[in-house]
């Protein structure tokens, strides 16, 4: 195949790309600089300007770009940044799509559509929440609507937390985790949908090469509480749990991003299951030896036998 990437620096969009050349597969990265080799093409999405002949000469053309919500406090003027990146990237490129109607859109998406839903079990048809989260992506993916209307088939990844090794939530927990001295976030109450980035490129290839449009929940099978979470990265560190973080000490700290990290979301990876898809670590035990193991705070380790 030959893949077009939007946000290819990212977490998520390095893993993929790498997975992707790995197989054989050709990768041009959308740069905002000059681009440097055959392997880029520049664009600059605040302009609106891209080469259309790149975006048409794809077949798969995969989204992740926008400005990181995770990294700054959500301040009024940071919203705006975090809005204004996301649609458009996603308009941009999907306008560009639609000049042809051809290839394929995979575009990045978050399980904040579906606001804080507490204990209720969340599919890819549950109605989007009433957060700033909510609203955003909301807004993302409908930024998306000009590919859909002119027939390419386009996917929204909404992604759970994504534990890795290096980068991402995982990571930010790590230096209290490896010293034993974290339970829980807030109350450790709110339900996570997780899952490895190990899964999560290898559930984005699956979808490419499959027939599926729209919405799907990327994580695993099954989800656990937020102090679940903790006690199974903790132990597979070797470690104990002591303290639990006060939800307003998270917010000074952390800013109103927080709200990511206590959000309860029990989502259902419904369109993964109906399609097939196994996971390698599809339990928070196996996959939290995998993130120590990689991180090098313990034993070696390797996938689980696969289930769906």
């Amino acid at each position: 195949m030959k893949v077009v990437m939007g946000g290819a620096s990212g977490l998520i969009g390095t893993a993929l790309q790498e997975s992707l050349r790995a197989d054989g597969h050709e990768v041009i990265r959308l740069v905002r600089r000059d681009a440097r080799g055959a392997d880029e093409s520049e664009w600059d999405p605040a302009r609106g300007t891209i080469d259309a002949g790149v975006i048409h000469s794809a077949d798969v053309v995969v989204n992740l770009a926008g400005a990181s919500i995770g990294d700054k406090r959500l301040t009024d003027s940071y919203k705006k940044v975090v809005l204004k990146s996301r649609l458009d990237t996603t308009g941009l490129i999907a306008r560009t799509m639609a000049a042809t109607g051809s290839g394929v859109l995979i575009q990045a998406s978050s399980l904040g559509y579906y606001g804080d839903k507490g204990d209720q079990i969340i599919n890819e048809r549950t109605a989007p929440g009433e957060t700033f989260l909510s609203d955003i992506v909301t807004e993302w993916e409908a930024a998306a609507q000009p590919a859909i209307d002119a027939g390419v088939r386009t996917v929204f990844l909404r992604t759970g937390l994504v534990l890795a090794p290096h980068g991402g939530f995982a990571e930010r927990l790590l230096p209290l985790v490896t010293r034993g001295l974290l339970r829980s976030l807030g109350s450790g109450d709110a339900w996570h949908s997780w899952i490895t980035l190990h899964d999560h490129i290898r559930a984005v290839r699956f979808i490419i090469d499959s027939d599926h449009a729209g919405a799907v929940n990327i994580v695993a099978p099954i989800a656990v509480r937020n102090r679940e979470l903790i006690r199974a990265l903790s132990h597979a560190a070797g470690k104990g749990t002591l303290f639990s973080v006060p939800e307003w000490v998270l917010k000074v700290i952390v800013g109103p991003a927080i709200v990511d990290l206590l959000t309860s979301q029990l989502a259902n990876p419904g369109v993964l299951k109906r399609h097939g898809f196994t996971w390698e670590f599809p339990e928070i035990t196996s996959a939290s030896e995998w993130i120590m193991s990689e991180a090098g705070h313990g034993p070696p380790t390797s996938p689980a036998p696969q289930a769906t």
